[in-house]
C-alpha cells in the first residue's frame, strides 16, 4: 500500500487506500466518489459539505449526512436562501450537525449565490462542468505521488476564484478540488483501483450539460 496507495479488501477488489476499510467509507468509495453528477442540489449539497469538512475528515461529514440533509432542506438552494437568523439559532443547536455559526451562515449565503448562479446559467451544472479539466492538463497516471503533491490544481484555483468574486464563501482552492474530485469532474482513483476504469467508462458515456 505504502507505494501504491491500493489495498485489498476482503472481496478481493483493489481499491484507493483513504476509505480504511470501513464500510460506510468504503460504499462512498465504490459507489459515489468521482461518479460524475449533474443534479443541481447534489452538487450544492457537496460543496457546501465541503466547507463544513474544513479542518475536520470526510468520514465524520459523511456520517453525518443524513442529518444535514434534514437540517438544510434536502439542501434544496431556494428554500435554504430563505433561512433567516431563527434558522441559524436553529442549525447552532443542532447537535446532528457540525454546529460551526460561521459555516452555517456561509451555507445560507452560498444559497443565495447559487440561485443566483442558476439564473445565470440555467443550472449549476452547466457553472461547474464549464471548469471540467481538458485531458491534456491532467496526470497522465493517477498514482499516489501525484495524488499527495496536488491538494489544488490550476482549475480548482481558476473556480475558487471566480465563486469567491460571486460571493460565495469556504470554497478555497483545496476544498473546490474535493468536490471537483468527488463530483466527477476528474477521475483520481488511483491506478490499479477497480473504480477507476467503471469512472472513466462513465464520464466516457456522460452527456455534459
Amino acid at each position: 500500500m505504502e507505494k501504491t496507495g491500493i489495498i485489498i479488501g476482503e472481496d478481493g477488489r483493489s481499491r484507493c487506500f483513504w476509505h480504511g476499510g470501513l464500510d460506510d467509507y468504503r460504499r462512498y468509495h465504490d459507489e459515489e466518489w468521482g461518479r460524475p453528477v449533474t443534479d443541481d442540489f447534489r452538487l450544492f449539497e457537496k460543496i457546501c459539505l465541503e466547507g463544513f469538512q474544513s479542518g475536520l475528515s470526510w468520514l465524520t461529514i459523511l456520517r453525518k449526512r443524513e442529518n444535514f440533509r434534514a437540517a438544510f432542506a434536502g439542501f434544496d438552494f431556494e428554500k435554504v436562501a430563505s433561512f433567516d437568523q431563527d434558522d441559524v439559532e436553529r442549525l447552532v443547536a443542532d447537535a446532528g450537525i457540525i454546529r460551526h455559526r460561521g459555516k452555517i451562515v456561509s451555507t445560507i449565503n452560498n444559497a443565495r449565490r447559487a440561485v443566483e448562479l442558476r439564473g445565470e446559467f440555467g443550472s449549476l451544472a452547466k457553472f461547474f462542468w464549464s471548469f471540467e479539466p481538458s485531458p491534456a492538463d491532467r496526470p497522465a497516471v493517477m498514482d499516489l505521488a501525484t495524488l499527495r503533491a496536488n491538494p489544488t490544481t490550476a482549475t480548482s484555483i481558476r473556480l475558487s476564484k471566480d465563486l469567491k468574486r460571486r460571493g460565495w464563501t469556504f470554497v478555497g482552492p483545496t476544498t473546490v478540488y474535493a468536490f471537483m474530485q468527488a463530483m466527477g469532474l476528474v477521475n483520481d482513483h488511483l491506478a490499479g483501483c477497480f473504480c477507476q476504469a467503471e469512472a472513466d467508462r462513465l464520464r466516457t458515456e456522460f452527456i455534459r450539460p
